[in-house]
């Protein structure tokens, strides 16, 4: 008698999300939140970009609205408010990504909160398996996270918003559980724009087609549509039907194209000597990234640029790229290269400047260019980037700098988050203390 090897099932995509990570984040290390409502600001403390459920329940349109607005509203809430703690939530996200990792050996962090396993198994095997990344994550982070399994990434997209609109499910929902049937009426229930990937510009192009439900869209024309928008739009159309068409990265890419540092600032900024100390600064930190993936930098370019709802200022703006005589990652020569557009700035009195930016392209691998000593920057063989970091390795960023970028003086114009928690997974003087 011939023995009969099982078919196993097929690979399954689980979207493993963080729920309100940025809220729940400020929960891990302050008790005091409890069960207390808890939104979180933006740079500068503008508006809110994160915000539990029950901040939710109280007001269902909270995401986005400027603080100044709300202040009031917060405290006759209790409603607690945490500047953004951008340290805290970054390793918080390492350690959870760290923690997938054990469940699968294909994995993809997708952003800060998110991250694609694929896993193999019936609903019956995956669910509990769901249950246990849950329950593990909980313990070992004190985050809760949302496990939605399905055949494509498209679909565990649509696993997601049920598991959000329905706590039956219990954090947890494998979308084959569902009959053909009853998917349909799940995807007739969902708008086109409710879609992973699909816009809010494309929505309204679909509707003057006539598709208006994520069910009308997956059985329209897939070639047609490709004509009309995107191949994009097409693999969306045909990971509604349950075909494969956007694999996991497991590899991320090795290195960055450009490297962006921009920030708003806490306040306007009215002099030269500022915006010096500014540019010189942001070059350093950017170098700074370039030298950590190991690459080299053949373009400069920055900006400066007034803020467009600021009726206190003459509007204006300022642009320079610099074509670098050789690719470099010398934070000397980036910072030199940055200082050009000091000269353009502050062309007539009256002009406040809210944000600047750096910004490195022309980026190759730094053991890839190799250089006659005649041709070398005489900074570059001295090392100083290689010092520099070292030094801020250990004892912060803003322990030392070259030039204006090196001052001592306060910079009361960064970044402002006057409700900022403490760093506690990143800064030595800040970590948690307990009390027995």
């Amino acid at each position: 008698m011939a023995m009969t090897i099982p078919t196993p099932a097929p690979d399954q995509i689980a979207l493993v999300d963080c729920v309100s990570f940025y809220a729940n984040a400020e929960r891990v290390f302050d008790p005091t939140l409890g069960d207390r409502p808890t939104l979180v600001l933006s740079n500068n403390d503008g508006c809110v970009v994160a915000a539990c459920p029950l901040v939710k329940a109280l007001d269902p349109d909270i995401m986005g609205k400027p603080w100044f607005k709300i202040r009031g509203w917060c405290q006759a809430k209790g409603v607690a408010v945490r500047s953004s703690n951008y340290e805290l939530y970054g390793s918080l996200s390492s350690r959870v990504a760290t923690i997938l990792g054990r469940f699968s050996a294909w994995q993809e962090v997708y952003s800060i909160d998110e991250s694609w396993l694929k896993l193999r198994g019936t609903p019956d095997e995956l669910e509990p398996l769901g249950q246990e990344i849950r329950g593990t994550v909980l313990q070992l982070t004190g985050i809760p996270v949302r496990v939605a399994i399905a055949p494509t990434k498209t679909l565990a997209k649509v696993a997601a918003l049920g598991i959000k609109k329905n706590p039956d499910f219990d954090g947890v929902l494998d979308l084959r559980r569902f009959p053909e049937e009853q998917l349909d009426r799940i995807l007739d229930s969902l708008h086109v724009t409710d879609l992973w990937g699909v816009a809010g510009r494309s929505g309204k192009r679909l509707a003057g087609l006539g598709i208006h439900t994520a069910r009308e869209l997956r059985d329209a024309d897939a070639k047609w549509l490709r004509k009309r928008f995107s191949v994009v739009m097409e693999r969306t159309i045909l990971e509604l039907r349950g075909q494969k068409c956007i694999e996991l990265e497991t590899q991320p890419p090795a290195a960055k194209d450009q490297l962006i540092y921009s920030r708003s600032f806490s306040r306007k900024l009215t002099n030269r000597d500022e915006m010096h100390q500014v540019l010189s600064i942001y070059a350093q930190r950017v170098s700074a990234r370039l030298r950590a993936q190991k690459s080299v930098a053949g373009v400069l370019s920055v900006w400066v640029s007034t803020g467009w709802a600021d009726e206190n200022t003459v509007p204006h703006s300022a642009h320079k790229a610099v074509s670098l005589v050789v690719p470099t990652d010398d934070p000397i020569v980036l910072t030199k290269a940055a200082c050009t557009v000091l000269p353009d700035l502050f062309p007539t009195p009256g002009i406040r400047y809210a944000r600047a930016g750096v910004v490195l392209t022309g980026l190759r691998p730094a053991v890839g260019v190799q250089l006659l000593p005649v041709f070398q920057p005489e900074t570059e063989t001295r090392g100083i980037g290689a010092v520099l970091d070292d030094i801020t390795r250990k004892l912060g960023r803003d322990a030392v700098g070259v030039g204006r970028g090196g001052l001592k003086t306060p910079q009361d114009w960064e970044m402002k988050r006057a409700m900022l928690s403490k760093r506690c997974t990143t800064h030595w003087d800040e970590l948690p203390v307990a009390v027995a």
